[in-house]
Formats: structure tokens, sequence, C-alpha cells
């Protein structure tokens, strides 16, 4: 039996992870975010209710798994804990644990971030402007800030001035923009912050290595998707942080040696927020349609999404960079009603065909799509739903049966799970 298993987006995000992680809790002991930040959001349905967390894992919501945000997670302690309130506003029991190791967001972060991109024209990612790129890079200059030294008021006052000081001068001197915030403002707040938050940090790799050596059931939950992976990804019109099933253990700080079910989550057509190079891409007028009938906006910004057919260049390329051994493709429903579906099969760049995704955005921006055209399936009512998910993979439409095998033949992977609506019922396993 399979005691790992990790949920990771097979594109550009927003491709149902939510719902799938809380899908796979049920059976977990442990429930991981390894990656990513608040600039993420997942979205779970339970009966009537709608929960959004930003970076709380999807499968809090079943409170006998323990629910930890690894290392991997960079973190904005007000963000954290006005959603831990949410929760349990809403009766949620709280099993939380958040490793003392996570980078923190801070104040001249954000004001970076935003300055940043204002400069960056047409390479700009689109940023959600949370923080994430200028803490990744104090990170990776040796400066940054962790949870844990908020505990400690003298070790994270010496580590503050450092990176309070590089940022501001970093805002005012390079990127003329003022920082009024004080530097014992920034500290006194923090300080709280940590305090409000130290019932929660811990030594997650202990508890997490523990676990694993007991054989209990992990489940990873990954943030964005492939293409935003600041490696593998559409760079730079990535995230900052890696995306892929391969970072678990960088994130968590655990090296698991045994096999992994990695499951990769698709949406049945394709959509993103931000900017860059998307070949499948809808016109406006259509995409529109599809946008309005999928709810295709944002969790954590609310933008529009931008939408297009499914791209399967694209999850070649997620099958090969993660390892994915299941497919689990979401949003099924939202397809219904449509004649005639598109599917790239590949891509025409400079008048040769591609299979496999390039690296170079040059060459992306370049690319056409080369579609499958496949017959659709009628629209399906809530019952019909309903008799579907009760009759099984044999139950469903003959069309669509005939996408999912087309799907499978064309990127070498079993697609194992079915959605066919945003609640936990709505799914079936082969």
């Amino acid at each position: 039996m399979v005691k790992l298993t990790t949920i990771v987006g097979a594109q550009w995000g927003d491709e149902g992870k939510g719902k799938i992680t809380d899908y796979f809790a049920k059976g977990a002991d442990y429930i991981v975010r390894f990656q990513g930040g608040n600039n993420a959001g997942h979205t779970v349905m339970v009966g009537s209710d709608t929960y959004k967390l930003h970076l709380i894992p999807s499968g809090v919501l079943y409170s006998g798994a323990l629910s930890i945000i690894g290392n991997g997670v960079v973190v904005d302690p007000n963000v954290l804990l006005r959603e831990i309130a949410e929760l349990k506003e809403r009766g949620v029991k709280i099993n939380l644990k958040v490793s003392n190791r996570c980078h923190v967001i801070m104040p001249y972060h954000i004001a970076v971030d935003e300055a940043l991109t204002a400069g960056q024209g047409a390479l700009a990612a689109g940023s959600t402007k949370r923080g994430i790129a200028p803490v990744c890079a104090d990170k990776a200059y040796r400066h940054g800030i962790r949870l844990g030294d908020l505990l400690t008021p003298e070790f994270f006052k010496e580590k503050l001035r450092v990176s309070y000081d590089f940022n501001k001068n970093l805002l005012e001197k390079a990127c003329g923009v003022p920082f009024p915030r004080s530097f014992d403002d920034i500290f006194n707040e923090y300080l709280d912050l940590g305090a409000k938050l130290s019932e929660f940090i811990a030594d997650t790799d202990l508890i997490l290595f523990e676990g694993y050596k007991n054989g209990k059931n992990i489940l990873f939950e990954a943030a964005q998707g492939l293409s935003l992976d600041l490696d593998a990804g559409v760079y730079p019109y990535t995230t900052s942080t890696n995306t892929v099933a391969g970072h678990i253990s960088v994130g968590t700080g655990v090296g698991f040696n045994e096999k992994v079910k990695v499951v990769g989550l698709v949406k049945a057509y394709l959509s993103r927020v931000g900017v860059g190079p998307l070949v499948t891409e809808l016109p406006e007028d259509e995409a529109k349609i599809l946008r309005e009938k999928g709810g295709e906006y944002g969790t954590t910004t609310g933008r529009p999404r931008r939408v297009g057919w499914l791209d399967l260049v694209q999850l070649r390329h997620a099958v090969r960079v993660n390892g994915l051994t299941d497919i689990a493709i979401t949003k099924l429903d939202i397809l219904a009603g449509y004649n005639e579906i598109s599917v790239c099969t590949a891509y025409e760049i400079d008048g040769k065909i591609r299979r496999e995704m390039p690296a170079s955005v040059y060459e992306l921006r370049a690319a056409k799509p080369i579609y499958e055209k496949l017959t659709g399936w009628q629209n399906m009512s809530g019952d019909d739903i309903a008799k579907i998910i009760a009759g099984g993979y044999d139950a469903l439409p003959e069309n669509i049966k005939k996408y999912l095998e087309f799907i499978e033949k064309e990127i070498d992977c079993p697609i194992t799970i079915i959605s066919l609506g945003p609640k936990r019922a709505e799914t079936i396993v082969r």
C-alpha cells in the first residue's frame, strides 16, 4: 500500500487541487503544504459550505489529520492568523503545525514586489504582489527572517536590522520608492505576531520524520502548477518557488526514500492568471463564455483568468518532470454543451512540429497550436451527474470516455480520478 501521496498542478494552477486534496485527506494522518505562499488559493466545497484557503492545507477540514505547513512555504503571519480565525469562527477544529524554518513575508517585501513589478515591463510575471519573490530573494541572500526567529527577540532584532536596511535601501535608492515604516514599528508588530503563532510553530521536519518511520499516511499538497515552477516552468512568467513533486523533500526537511503516488491535477480545459505565452488561449469572445461558465476568477486575487483548450504538450512535460503516476481531471462538467472540443496535440514553431515543451519563451511566443477535434457531449443536470457518479466510469457519456482515453494515450499516464463538479461527492475513482 502506498503511504505517500503528492498532489501537484499539471498546468498553471487553478486545476482544482483543493477539492482533490480534500478528497484524499480523509485517509491521511498528515497533510502537508511544501511550497508556495498566500499567492495561491485552494477552494473546497463540503455540502453547501465553501472554504477558500491560502496557506493552510486543504485537508484541515478533516480534524483527525495533522495539517503541516512545511519549511518550503513562505508565510505572511497576518494572513495565516486571519485564516486560522476565519476557520475557527466556522467551527473548524484547527490541528496545525508550522515549520520554524518557514521564511516570513515582511511589509517591505510587499513594497518591493510592487516596485519591481512596475519596472519589469513585458517580462513582468503578473505578480499577485504578496511579497513572494522578494522574500525568496532574501532567503537566497541569506538575510531572511524565519518564523522561529520571531520567538527569540534579540536574535530577531539582529537579523531584522540587516534585512530591513537592505530592503529600505533597495526601495528608496534603487527604485525611488519611499518606505515610511520604521524599524521599531515592524520589530514590535512581528514580535507580537510571533507570540500569537507560537502554539503552532514547531520542528515539523521531526514530526514528519517520526510519522514516516512509523508508516503513517502522508499527503503532500502543492500550490500553483508545473508551468509556474521556477525551474521547469515558462520562465520568467513563473512563481518564485518550485511547484513540482520532486520538491517535497526540500520543502519538508525529510528525505522520503520509497515509492510516492504522484497525482497530477488537470483541468479539462486550460486557465491561468497572469501574463506570458498561452498557446491555446481562446479569443476573448469565446473565452468570456467559457470563463463565466467555469467561474474562472482567481481565488486569491479575483482576477479574470485567461482560458483556452487543453494543451497536451504541456501535460507531457508535467508527466515527465513530476514523474506522474496518476491524473485527476476536473471540470469535465464545464465542457458539457460544446458540439466540438479542440485539444492541442503539438505546436508549430517556425515551420517545425514540436510535441514537447520548449524551454525558450522566445519560441513559445511564436508557437501555434495544432488541434485534434473531438466530438463534445450534452449538458448534464445535477440528477444526470448523480446517476453517473452512482454508476461509475462506465456510466459516463461515451464522448467523455473518448476524450479521456484520447488524453491518456497522448500523454502515457492513466486518468484515475474524474471530477464532475466542485463537491466531494461529485467524483469517480477508477
